[in-house]
């Protein structure tokens, strides 16, 4: 596993990154990512490494940003809950927010209107995942495997995953960047939990899982959250044969997705004009999406079946009542579900 702290000069700490968000204010919405320790000359190697871990770190620690948000709110109105959220977020922010209420009310507020529902439609996607984790633990999961892990705390946090074997699959940058929080805390790294390190766009991820203890015999869950639309089709495409091809019939995978038209820069609504833009702005541009109503046919080509698409109406009647039925979500971001032929 690669080392925790990438070695640099302590008078390039303040180097420019593409896609870092440049003060407490901006991190608070787009994310940031704790410096790291200079210790060192830095070298062309690190450079990219530390490059990675910041885009990286940037767009998990929004949406853990986001789940805190969300933790915040009373017990009966909150879509999700997690508690470990706070911990993957840079003191920086925290203080930013707490100091400046109004302002960080006055930019949640500008952001809903440049995004309108995005955010919402992502803390739905928590609990989807969440709720449909839960579900597969109920009915005998036996492997847990997380693609693109980034901040993800539901090894940590579900009740049951504690007996489960989990495997989280993630760029050995971003990854030695969670490794590290995790220790910080619980004060050990989980036994239930196997890190994975790989560059799921260029090295074979299968088998470094296979070598780490994957069982293509145990009933499984594939979980890609926020993950497959950043991939280039070609990756996409290699990531489900091998699942396809490397999982017991009957194992699971679930994902989120963008329509095709809101990847290439066509779609017509507003929402996702500024989504594609403001992405492609923070150096994260959407690379792969689906063209609408086409996602049976998609998952079926590639060896699934019993494919269930979740849309924004379906997860907006399943959790935004109540309090929360005044919420919009965005149309644009929908989920789906299938199984291993």
């Amino acid at each position: 596993m690669s080392n925790n702290n990438v070695p640099i000069n302590s008078d390039k700490t303040d180097m420019k990154i593409k896609g870092q968000a440049k003060t407490d204010e901006d991190a608070a919405f787009y994310g940031t990512v704790e410096p790291l320790k200079p210790e060192g000359e830095l070298v062309e190697g690190d450079m990219a490494f530390m490059e990675m871990a910041v885009s990286s770190s940037k767009t998990a620690e929004g949406i853990a940003t986001l789940r805190f948000h969300e933790s915040q709110r009373p017990e009966g109105e909150r879509i999700c809950y997690d508690p470990y959220a706070v911990r993957f977020i840079s003191p920086e922010i925290l203080e930013w927010i707490t100091c400046n209420p109004d302002k960080a009310k006055t930019r949640w507020e500008q952001r809903e209107r440049i995004l309108p529902g995005i955010d919402n439609s992502v803390i739905a996607r928590v609990r989807y995942f969440d709720d449909f984790v839960k579900r597969s633990i109920e009915e005998g999961l036996e492997q847990l495997v997380i693609l693109g892990a980034g901040y993800d705390s539901r090894a940590y946090r579900i009740e049951g995953l504690t007996k489960i074997k989990v495997f989280e699959v993630d760029h050995p940058a971003m990854q030695a960047l969670k490794i590290e929080k995790i220790k910080k805390i619980f004060g050990y790294l989980p036994d239930h939990v196997t890190y994975i390190p790989a560059d799921l766009g260029r090295e074979d991820f299968g088998q470094k899982l296979s070598e780490m203890g994957y069982s293509q015999s145990k009933k499984t869950l594939f979980l890609m959250e926020g993950l497959l639309y950043y991939l280039p089709p070609e990756i996409v495409n290699k990531i489900l044969s091998f699942i396809s091809k490397n999982s017991g019939k009957g194992n699971v995978i679930i994902f989120d997705y963008y329509p095709q038209s809101v990847v290439n820069g066509s779609c017509e609504l507003e929402v996702g004009k500024n989504l594609y833009n403001q992405l492609a702005q923070f150096g994260e541009p959407l690379r792969f999406g689906i063209k609408e109503g086409s996602i049976e046919m998609f998952l079926m080509e590639r060896g699934f079946s019993k494919i269930q698409n979740v849309t924004s109406n379906d997860y907006k009647k399943a959790y935004f009542h109540g309090a929360n039925e005044g919420r919009t979500v965005c149309s644009l971001l929908n989920f789906a579900y299938a199984v291993v032929k």
